[in-house]
């Protein structure tokens, strides 16, 4: 099933935007199967350049088709993933388009997986699961890539989706949602490795950008050190970040900070101090209060949250957080 869009609702660079059209009782979630014979649905696919707001996620079991956001045209291989963000300008109606395309495309206001203020367009990218929608570069859109090994698996999310919606048995609409969950999970996991050449072979400055944070983010690392390192003015770099990928260069820092951090704190039995050590923080303090800030829970509440009660310990007698 795929939801329709409305008619437009205003324009961008000339072009109409499509809002998503809501049916009461149904999740806003719409899928469309390329190549399976399949008629489109009215007002599902816009032959024309158009925008959207609404989050687009699109998905290549082939090699084949192109795709065209916002005047740069790429031609997908098998496996790849583009993640489209509100307001870029898209067009499908090119000879060997998506419709040409072996695979899948996935529809969804941002509000399906957390509540988000209508009104405010920056509220949704602070999610977590929507963050690859973000941080998308180089012509509004960001391509991923899906490992041979994990084809057949994201292939059959995509399908468990789309059966959901189509079939409307009981508990339908909460199973939608729970495997469009499951699908951005996949996709932010994709997303997280950075220096995935795939992701940044066509953004070499932001390629070093995240070498710099790579080599130096356990110790102590400013926005001044890496736009001395990769020669830029830290204003220009901050500019230049920001446009591309939704966040600073600090957030990028902050970001791969937290991710060891949580590694650490799955993997190991090092104390709350110890992983904020190790990952650039050398205030305690100030690492327990941007963990939590970040996840919600004090460092060694988000460990505790994670692994099965020791049977051994009285409750209550854990170490405490900071």
């Amino acid at each position: 099933m795929m939801g329709r869009s409305s008619d437009p609702t205003s324009r961008v660079r000339g072009v109409p935007v499509y809002g998503y059209r809501r049916v009461p009782g149904v999740p806003p979630i719409g899928v469309v199967r390329g190549r399976d014979g399949r008629e489109e649905p009215a007002g599902v696919v816009r032959r024309h350049p158009h925008a959207h707001d609404f989050l687009v996620l699109v998905y290549f079991e082939q090699d084949g088709g192109c795709l065209r956001v916002d005047e740069r045209e790429w031609s997908p291989v098998a496996g790849d993933v583009f993640v489209v963000a509100p307001g870029e300008v898209v067009v499908v109606d090119q000879a060997g388009g998506l419709a040409a395309a072996d695979g899948w495309a996935v529809f969804f206001p941002p509000d399906v997986v957390g509540a988000a203020d209508p009104g405010a367009f920056l509220s949704w990218r602070s999610h977590p699961l929507l963050f690859p929608f973000v941080r998308g570069v180089a012509g509004g859109v960001q391509r991923l890539h899906v490992p041979p090994a994990g084809r057949a698996a994201f292939s059959e999310r995509l399908a468990a989706l789309d059966s959901e919606l189509r079939e409307r048995r009981d508990g339908s609409n909460e199973a939608a949602v729970a495997h469009l969950t499951l699908l951005l999970v996949a996709v932010s996991r994709l997303a997280t490795d950075v220096l995935d050449g795939f992701v940044l072979r066509d953004e070499p400055l932001l390629a070093a950008v995240f070498d710099v944070i790579e080599e130096r983010f356990r110790g102590t690392l400013t926005l001044a050190d890496v736009a001395a390192q990769v020669g830029l003015t830290p204003g220009h770099l901050t500019t230049v970040v920001g446009r591309k990928t939704g966040r600073t260069v600090q957030q990028w820092i902050t970001e791969r900070r937290m991710v060891e951090a949580r590694r650490l704190l799955a993997e190991t039995d090092l104390t709350a101090e110890a992983v904020g050590a190790r990952v650039g923080y050398r205030d305690p303090g100030y690492f327990a209060r941007r963990f939590r800030r970040a996840h919600g829970a004090a460092p060694l509440e988000w460990r505790r949250a994670g692994r099965p009660a020791d049977p051994r310990r009285p409750l209550g007698h854990g170490p405490s957080d900071r």
